[in-house]
């Protein structure tokens, strides 16, 4: 299978781009021939990812849900494939033999997203991360290894943790208001938050104590992160890049005064390019040239 058999190819590179800017800089660090399965990838991670902002309420959601299952286990040729996120994302997987279950449990885990329960433990939310962030970085360096296993399943464990325990600390004032709670329920009642009290958007001593102790979980992933990404082969470099962002993310919600409903940790556009670029040309010098 060609690159060229990679259909729509465009469309879902600018609907990463429109949706997740920070996978799409990323992407344009992998080679040429790997690109169009990469912006694939994304876009189906957008597709679930988004699904609670686009229904009303959860059952249109399972239903979304569940014509995704049905589309990726569908035959060659099937009608999905005039889907321009379903027919690429299907050629990527066949071309570089993706393990279909790890998109099927990404979409189960996505299943939370379209209801409000709270999240039971912060190792139920390691495990909901994992299914998600780090299943898409292992999927990517598996596409960025041309089909091979890239030996990369351990760090791309703690890289995607790392980095959607960031996203859901940046997300809390949009999720409050909707009333929506990954917060971990067992370390809220270690500190005694009330959960009203997120909803309300009020930044309680008990609430920042919590959230400084979830930030210093996506340190420790991402230390374990950095301290793993000399051995990862420079090829593969571009499916972790966006874990970049982490530590400055991390570093702005940490200042002195900060108050997680009002104001914003977000880098600017520039700032998060030239991040990325830093990384990237940091990541030349010491990871592991294979070639």
């Amino acid at each position: 299978m060609t690159l060229a058999s990679i259909p729509d190819a465009d469309y879902c590179l600018q609907h990463v781009r429109q949706h997740d800017f920070e996978r799409y800089v990323s992407l344009l660090y992998a080679p040429e021939a790997e690109r169009a399965a990469l912006a694939a990838l994304y876009a189906f991670n957008v597709e679930i990812a988004r699904a609670r902002e686009v229904v009303s309420d959860p059952m249109p959601g399972e239903i979304r849900f569940q014509w995704w299952r049905d589309a990726l286990n569908a035959p060659e040729g099937a009608e999905v494939d005039q889907h321009p996120v379903a027919g690429a994302v299907r050629a990527a997987i066949s071309k570089y033999a993706l393990p279909l279950a790890a998109f099927e449990n990404l979409i189960d885990a996505r299943v939370f997203d379209l209801y409000d329960d709270p999240m039971p433990s912060l190792v139920d939310l390691e495990g909901y991360a994992g299914e998600t962030s780090s299943a898409l970085i292992q999927l990517a360096a598996i596409i960025l290894s041309k089909g091979d296993d890239p030996g990369t399943a351990e760090i791309a464990g703690h890289a995607g943790v790392a980095y959607a325990l960031t996203g859901l600390l940046r997300a809390l004032p949009w999720h409050a208001r909707r009333r929506q709670l990954y917060l971990p329920a067992d370390l809220l009642g270690a500190h005694d938050v009330d959960p009203e009290t997120i909803f309300a958007g009020d930044a309680t001593p008990e609430l920042r104590a919590a959230l400084g102790d979830l930030r210093a979980t996506a340190r420790r992933h991402l230390s374990s992160t950095r301290a793993g990404i000399a051995g990862v082969p420079r090829t593969l470099v571009p499916a972790f890049l966006p874990v970049c962002l982490v530590g400055p993310l991390l570093d702005r919600m940490d200042r002195p005064g900060f108050d997680p409903f009002h104001d914003s940790a977000e880098l600017s556009a520039l700032r998060l390019q030239w991040a990325i670029w830093r990384s990237w040309r940091k990541a030349l010098r010491s990871a592991r040239d294979v070639t």
